[in-house]
């Protein structure tokens, strides 16, 4: 079992713990007027965008051999996956050509949230409300849908290599569901004080 590390590499990822209370702090005055339809329609692209994600990443693994046991049922990759130090020996023996497919897969998904937003709102204010509520739903089902398809990560202790852009983002998964799981609740409440009293 992993033991707890609060910090993420490099040191300049760890401040984004901050950005829900941030945003927080900047909408509660005002408030959010996103609809709740809105919302629900930036989940629910969040939520499948999340298991696509999860899909594509296992895929991927699984096509350069780098995921254990690919050639053995689901349940024996699942089996095999639980090894915390995978993602590092992920990164350290994934091509160079495949590394800049990773990389444009990363810029394609911040693309594809940013649409969402886009869409959904008219204010800058708001259309970043809804950017982080996507993003947060959407690496929550990240995470979700890799454990349901291969059993990874093992436990919240778990390192993981969060983004490749411009250097390996690595944190133990609590990080980034604490993150999401923070800004979730920074839009929900406040959204709620920008409500018709």
């Amino acid at each position: 079992m992993n033991e707890l590390t609060l910090f993420a590499q490099p040191w300049w990822v760890n401040p984004f713990i901050l950005v829900p209370f941030v945003a927080y702090s900047l909408w509660r005055e005002k408030g959010l007027t996103i609809s709740i339809r809105a919302l629900a329609v930036a989940a629910c692209f969040g939520i499948a965008f999340g298991f696509v994600e999860a899909a594509v990443v296992v895929y991927l693994r699984a096509a350069v051999g780098l995921l254990p046991g690919c050639g053995e049922t689901l349940a024996d990759v699942a089996g095999l996956s639980s090894d915390p130090n995978l993602n590092a020996q992920l990164l350290r023996e994934l091509p160079e050509s495949l590394r800049a497919v990773e990389m444009f897969r990363e810029v394609a998904t911040m693309i594809m949230l940013l649409s969402v937003a886009l869409l959904a709102a008219d204010s800058l204010r708001e259309r970043c409300a809804v950017f982080l509520w996507a993003f947060a739903v959407w690496d929550i089902f990240y995470y979700a849908g890799l454990w349901a398809m291969v059993r990874w990560p093992s436990s919240l202790l778990t390192p993981d290599v969060l983004f490749l852009i411009p250097v390996p983002w690595v944190a133990q998964v609590w990080f980034p569901l604490l993150v999401s799981a923070l800004t979730i609740v920074a839009v929900a409440l406040a959204k709620r004080s920008g409500e018709p009293r």
